[in-house]
Formats: C-alpha cells, structure tokens, sequence
C-alpha cells in the first residue's frame, strides 16, 4: 500500500544493528571505548609507578601466598617477555597498532565491542608509553612488569587489558556480532525449504 500510493519502501534495520551517518557509528559507544581506554591506562601507568617506588630492591611481595605475588621486573620484549631483541620494531608496531584501532573504533556500536577496543588499546599504549619514555632511552624503554603467578612470565595491567580485550572481540566475532551491533546472517537460512522443492518441469515429468 505504502508503495502504490507513492511512499518509499525502506527495508533497512532500524534497531541497534543500524549505524548512524557521520564521523562515528555511535557517539555514546565509541564515548564507551575511549572511557575505557583512558581510565585502564591510567589505573596501568599508576600501578607501575607505585610498583617501582615499592618494590626496587625489595623481596617478592605475597599477595595471594605463592599464587600471586609481586615481583619487579623489566621487560625489553612484548607482552609476557616476548622478543626481547626487537624493542624498536615493538614500539613501532605498537604505534601502528594504536592507529588501526582508533580507525575500526569509528564504526563501533556495540558496547561490547567498545569495552573490547578500549581495553585493547589501553594495554597496546599502557606498554608503548613505557617503551617511548622509560629508560634507556626513547622507543627502546623497558616496560615494567611486577605481577608474577606460578609458571608463568611476570606481567602487568597492560598485558591483562590486551588479553581481556582481545578475548572479547574473539566472543563477538564467534557471536556472529558486528561492529555496529548487527548480527551475521548465513545466506538463504530464511529459505531452508527451498532446496527441498521439486522444480515445475520435474512434476510435469512425473505426470
């Protein structure tokens, strides 16, 4: 009727999936993810502070027994003590790194992809502030890392941000859960029948 009588016809999603026209998909979710960002990077740089002025030349502190414990170290390397030889191209990529999600987070509409992003880009930028201005010198900072559990590489804030963040975006990815909020669809799952349904030459055949 709407379109006999000259109305267009719109077919596009209105609900959360529908992204907005502009700079940014939501206003209020990419707000979200750079809140996020902002605050885990924050709560990363004070913790290292304080871990520098508590524990230098100190024993390990227990927190949780032998479970967790605090033990200062510096890392020239990755996260958990990955590639110590290339400090430099880690600070590089980390730059990079650090561009891209700032340009996926354009599109983000869905608060858990905007929690995901920002936790991923706090830990990516929580280490590279450590690399571009900790000793010794300029893209080649050690990142300090003070959260020690049984068999396993010391850590920090930054590298649980990276770790949480990216499983988070892998959950929506499983999910079938796009940037905007819209969900994937597998191609013809609303026609399952159709398959099924014996062509018109085929029933005159039978007769």
């Amino acid at each position: 009727m709407q379109a006999a009588r000259g109305t267009p016809v719109d077919h596009r999603d209105d609900g959360p999936g529908r992204t907005g026209s502009g700079f940014l998909a939501r206003p209020r979710s990419w707000l979200l993810f750079i809140t996020v960002a902002v605050v885990m990077v924050a709560i990363d740089q004070v913790a290292k502070v304080l871990a520098v002025r508590n524990l230098t030349g100190e024993p390990d502190v227990e927190v949780v027994g032998e479970l967790l414990q605090l033990h200062l170290t510096y890392n020239p390397g990755a996260a958990f003590s990955l590639g110590t030889r290339f400090t430099v191209a880690i600070a590089c990529l980390a730059c990079v790194a650090t561009l891209v999600v700032l340009w996926v987070s354009r599109r983000v509409a869905s608060p858990v992809w905007a929690v995901g992003l920002g936790l991923l880009l706090a830990g990516i930028d929580g280490n590279l502030i450590d690399r571009l201005f900790r000793d010794p010198a300029p893209f080649r900072g050690h990142v300090v890392d003070f959260l020690m559990l049984p068999n396993w590489p010391v850590f920090n804030v930054a590298d649980i941000c990276i770790n949480v963040g990216v499983g988070l975006i892998l959950l929506q990815v499983l999910r079938g859960v796009n940037l905007d909020g819209s969900r994937v669809e597998p191609r013809d799952a609303d026609r399952p029948e159709a398959e099924d349904e014996p062509a018109a030459g085929d029933v005159e055949e039978d007769r």
